[in-house]
Parts: structure tokens; sequence; C-alpha cells
């Protein structure tokens, strides 16, 4: 794969994301009140591959908002979040303050942050989840750069959603192609307001009416990548595969 890294169209999702992220977590209610009492939005999948992560150094690749960076460092880790956002990093970083739980957070394309020379061989774990990996725009360099982050033994743990989930429309009608070769596809409406459209899925707790009929004014770009071209990429970055599951949901 010789993609190039589309870093104007980067640039464009962070826009459209800084907006969505104001949307989504208008309807989530008193998160520091959440965490303060033990909550946590990791689901047991994660945790299990995660495994022990007491006194180790994780980096959340694409953090978003924090929730999951922050449930992390429940877990006993030192963690760094890193996200594109704006907004997100804003709302994470004043979630550290309210909530009392550590936390480190950055805000950068992930590319740019992969490449800063003070962040090789420095991380036990790298953890990236749902929804992360289709904004990857070059999946040869991505995987690479987090093979240098890594120190030696180090892990990455990859919970994504399933690439077939991508070639369906809302209504489960058969619209898009599995194999885009990195081809870049466009949403002009841009990245949703998916936490309202859930109803209380991703706000269980708490839910709140928030930010009603979102309309994103910046559109977003994605990238379909199958599993054969992720497993690939990170083996030939010099990762092993030790483990890779598939869930039935």
């Amino acid at each position: 794969m010789t993609n190039p890294l589309r870093k104007e169209l980067h640039e464009e999702n962070r826009l459209s994301w800084n907006e969505a992220t104001k949307a989504h977590n208008s309807h989530k209610g008193n998160q520091a009140k959440f965490f303060i009492e033990g909550g946590s939005t990791l689901f047991p999948e994660e945790i299990e591959l995660l495994g022990d992560i007491a006194g180790l150094s994780v980096v959340h690749l694409q953090c978003n908002a924090g929730q999951d960076t922050l449930s992390l460092a429940r877990l006993g880790a030192n963690v760094t979040g890193v996200d594109i956002s704006d907004e997100a990093i804003d709302f994470a970083q004043k979630l550290v303050q309210d909530s009392g739980i550590n936390a480190i957070f950055e805000r950068a394309d992930i590319f740019d942050w992969l490449e800063k020379p003070g962040n090789k061989n420095l991380f036990d774990v790298a953890f990236s989840s749902y929804g992360a990996i289709c904004w990857i725009s070059n999946l040869n360099l991505w995987a690479k750069k987090i093979a240098s982050i890594l120190k030696k033994g180090g892990r990455l743990i990859l919970m994504e959603f399933h690439p077939v989930a991508m070639i369906f429309d809302i209504d489960w009608s058969h619209k898009f192609p599995y194999f885009r070769n990195g081809e870049a596809f466009t949403c002009e409406d841009g990245v949703s307001d998916y936490v309202a459209e859930s109803n209380t899925g991703l706000a269980p707790k708490d839910n709140q009416t928030g930010i009603q009929n979102f309309r994103n004014p910046y559109p977003s770009h994605g990238f379909q990548w199958g599993i054969g071209e992720i497993i690939t990429a990170l083996l030939q970055a010099g990762l092993t595969l030790v483990t890779f599951k598939e869930y039935p949901y």
C-alpha cells in the first residue's frame, strides 16, 4: 500500500470532530461525577486484552474526549491520551481536573505525534479502539510509527468495529465496497451526533437531551481498511500477532 498521508483531509476532520464532540458530550451529563463514583467506560473485552497494566506506560491513540483514557488510568497505568480535536482534548483536560484522575492529554494529528523523537521506545502499551482506524490515511506509516514508540516487548491493543460494518448504509443495505485500497471517502454531513442517535446506548448514566437536531457544518473523510490490510501492515512493521479475536456483536 503506497497511499499518501492526507494531512489536508485530517485538518477537515479536526474541524468536523470539534463540532461533533460538543454535541456528544452534551448528552453525557456529569462525567466527572461518573468517574469520581468509580465509573469506567471500558468493556470486559478491552480489559481482558489489556491484562494487568498497573504501573505501565500506556498511550491511548485517538483518545477522543478522554473517557476511556481515564478508565485506563483507573487501572493503574500512567496514561497519555492523544487526539486531533481541540474540543476533545480541552474537555479531557477539564475532566482530569474535575475528577482528580491523573492523565496527560496532547492535541496533535496522530502522525505528527508519532513522529516526535521523544516518544521513541517510550511506551509499554499502545491502545486504540472503536472507530479510530477509519481516520488513518496511511496504514503502513501508522503501523510503522506505532512499532517505533513501543518498548522492547511492548504491545498494541487494537479494539475496532469489524470493517464489514462499513459496507452497509444506515438501513443495513449493502451500499459500499469492502475493498477501497485506502481511497478516501467523504461524508458531506461530517461526523454525526451518534451519541444522540444511540439513545441511551452511549450515555447510559445521567443521559441528557443536550444539543438537538445537530448538523455538522464541516465534512469528514474516512478510509476503509480490511482486516487483511490491517494485520499485514502491523506484521510488516515488525510486530508479532499474539491474539486476534472477532466477536458476534
